[in-house]
């Protein structure tokens, strides 16, 4: 497994760095940083703090998850479904969490509230052009491929 290093800024002394959950984990579990409980009602979004700004390559992409058990268990995910940290970003590592339950739920000091992954990406050179080539598929959009 490749590993890099990724640098971590504390913006606050007690922020917790990301933590893997096992050894083959994808993503590092990023942490609630708040005095009290975040508490977010019924079909509301909250932003969380995480005290942490991070310096991630280029070529790379901090995309931030969902937690498994914070959707099931809580109904709690990101607003934005999969955030995106560029490599040039240098703020707050901040999540922004949407309750999709039907009742208030709460975010405790220190709490697992997502994960982050990672990842190299391959910038694209946008090109336009009058045609493009032919696929069986053709224009087949939502469900098409799927009975």
């Amino acid at each position: 497994m490749q590993k890099i290093k990724l640098k971590i800024k504390k913006l606050l002394p007690e922020a917790k760095l990301p933590t893997y959950g096992s050894e083959y984990a994808a993503g590092a579990d990023l942490y609630a940083l708040s005095e009290h409980a975040v508490r977010i009602g019924a079909n509301e979004t909250a932003i969380v703090h995480t005290g942490l700004a991070a310096e991630i390559p280029e070529g790379y992409v901090g995309l931030i998850y969902a937690r498994s058990g914070l959707a099931t268990k809580k109904g709690l995910a990101p607003a934005n479904k999969v955030g995106v940290i560029d490599s040039d970003y240098r703020g707050e590592i901040r999540v922004a969490l949407h309750n999709h339950s039907k009742y208030e739920q709460s975010i405790e000091p220190y709490e697992r509230i997502a994960q982050l992954v990672i990842a190299p990406y391959i910038a694209a050179e946008y090109e336009e052009a009058e045609e493009l080539s032919e696929t069986v598929r053709g224009e087949g959009g939502f469900g098409s491929t799927g009975k």
